[in-house]
């Protein structure tokens, strides 16, 4: 047994290997979570208990570790069939249950189990944190700013993986440069990311372009960013944070956004998204939760939502919210509390907001640029 990956490297490159190895039995690594399976969960957790002399567990606990099941197959309606991980939890789960005094292992033991591997993995994300809570590294979430938005990343060491955000900022002036990827011109950029911000610029300019062709020099980038940057998660944050900078209007700095789009702006899911929730509300818990932070994600995302017990109680108590949305410019209406405007008739947008000033703005600035040159060549003529 052994990943795909291994597999395909072997087959292409070692003829023996094809010999030995003719019969190919592909095992899915997740599997539908229904009544069938969840039984098939308790009989491995009562399997695991019987050969190796662990206490009875509680159904609670049984159904904690389903829960944990799906946490790691990453959907509400699929588990993990990855049966050494829910093992182990099995017996660190027990060695709580012990120490705790009990006969029987109960939900509160696999939690307990489930924190203690977090809190023996975390020293990076800890690190992390500690250098954003004494602004080294500096994430805000508080106020409004012009510009500049909260992305959030997902860092994975293998074994353990966690959300970090991040500051996405924007600057625009007059120029034809159109939309220079900071990263990209410094190769500090896959080829991903590079593919999301033209698609960016392709649904600017059919956004915005309609009557007449418009001019713009605008740069995007990931501040303080010391490693390579690779994926599409960010679409909707660099987007925000342009049209932010455009139109001159300040983006909330308590709500964070991930989310891939395509060029006609509907948002697109993207993986990891438990871990990037769950990065940002740590950082907002220990600044003070206040009611008004939140995280935007793709509406297609909801499946795949597996949060810790503590964020679910935030988001029921109205601490914390969840905003998922379809289109990017749903997304932009929550950051500013301006309607984002539908595209009329004549080819405009309404009076106020956020589409026509956008489009007004870069309007001024191409005319702006116009003149400029024609004066540049009158210069040159005398």
């Amino acid at each position: 047994t052994g990943t795909p990956f291994l597999y395909y490297i072997l087959y292409n490159y070692d003829d023996e290997y094809r010999e030995l190895f003719k019969v190919k039995a592909d095992f899915d690594i997740r599997m539908p979570r229904n009544k069938e399976n969840i039984l098939k969960y308790a009989q491995f957790v009562t399997l695991c208990q019987k050969e190796e002399e662990l206490l009875p567990f509680h159904r609670s606990a049984i159904a904690k570790i389903v829960e944990y099941g799906s946490r790691l197959a990453e959907h509400q309606e699929k588990l993990s069939t990855q049966f050494s991980s829910i093992a182990d939890i099995v017996r660190e789960s027990h060695f709580w249950a012990k120490k705790d005094g009990k006969d029987v292992v109960y939900a509160v033991h696999v939690n307990k189990a489930l924190e203690q591997r977090v809190y023996r993995s975390a020293s990076i994300e800890e690190k992390l944190r500690e250098l954003i809570l004494e602004d080294v590294l500096i994430v805000e979430t508080y106020g409004k700013k012009v510009g500049q938005i909260n992305g959030l990343a997902v860092i994975d060491l293998g074994d353990y993986s966690f959300g970090k955000p991040s500051r996405i900022t924007a600057r625009t002036y007059l120029g034809k440069a159109g939309i220079v990827n900071i990263e990209r011109e410094t190769k500090m950029s896959g080829k991903i990311h590079e593919k999301a911000v033209m698609i960016l610029s392709s649904y600017l300019w059919s956004k915005y372009a309609i009557k007449k062709p418009i001019s713009l020099s605008a740069s995007l980038t990931f501040e303080q960013l010391y490693e390579m940057i690779e994926g599409d998660s960010a679409t909707c944050a660099e987007l925000y944070a342009l049209l932010s900078s455009i139109a001159d209007i300040p983006l909330k700095q308590n709500i964070a956004v991930t989310g891939s789009m395509d060029q006609k702006g509907d948002v697109q899911p993207v993986g990891g998204i438990n871990e990037k929730i769950e990065g940002f509300f740590e950082l907002c818990k220990i600044r003070g939760l206040d009611g008004s932070h939140g995280v935007i994600i793709p509406r297609r995302n909801i499946k795949h939502l597996m949060l810790k017990e503590e964020i679910q109680n935030a988001i029921d108590e109205g601490k914390f919210h969840i905003y998922a949305i379809e289109y990017a410019e749903e997304g932009l209406e929550i950051l500013t509390d301006i309607k984002a405007g539908e595209l009329q008739p004549d080819g405009t947008y309404p009076e106020g907001t956020i589409n026509y000033i956008v489009m007004k703005k870069l309007e001024e600035m191409s005319e702006l640029l116009k003149k400029k040159e024609k004066e540049e060549e009158k210069k040159n003529e005398k």
